[in-house]
């Protein structure tokens, strides 16, 4: 079984994130574009890097990734490689709320404003995911969540 993983850097060109994202991952990272199913080694993982508008605008998806790999171990490494802040989508299914994993390894959600655009997916305005903000408190789909407001672990936690 595979997984399909979708984050975003703060800042990294797609020529810097490809052999990054080998290194994290312990796996050949083939380019979409560039990748023909007939011909992909069984250990390789296909992704698809690209520059989308706002922060957070380097989009990566990779698909194929196996299971066994941890992907917030995996997602940590990346950001430690890159030092760069990246994310993840959360567990709460809400199109704002993301996991923001530091070079340093911690792990914290965060919310953004998101805005549709003919470019793509722009966030903005991001804030932590803390009980101050009457937003995250109550019945919030924050609540819920595995990483409740005011959380900060480090990646070995979220593993």
């Amino acid at each position: 079984m595979t997984e399909l993983w979708n984050w975003r850097i703060d800042g990294a060109r797609p020529a810097v994130v490809y052999p990054a994202l080998a290194e994290a991952l312990g796996r050949v990272v083939m380019p979409l574009a560039a990748a023909d199913p007939a011909r992909l080694p069984a250990y390789a993982v296909v992704c698809d890097v690209w520059e989308a508008p706002g922060r957070f605008g380097t989009v990566v998806d990779s698909y194929g990734v196996p299971e066994r790999l941890s992907e917030h171990a995996s997602i940590a490494a990346l950001a430690r490689l890159l030092g760069r802040d990246c994310l993840l989508p959360d567990d709460t299914l809400d199109a704002g709320r993301h996991l923001l994993v530091a070079p340093d390894g911690t792990v914290r959600p965060v919310h953004f404003d998101v805005a549709e655009t003919d470019d793509g997916e722009v966030l903005s305005n991001q804030r932590l995911c803390t009980l101050a903000d009457p937003r995250c408190r109550g019945w919030s789909r924050c609540q819920r969540s595995r990483w409740a407001p005011d959380s900060v672990a480090p990646v070995l936690a979220a593993a």
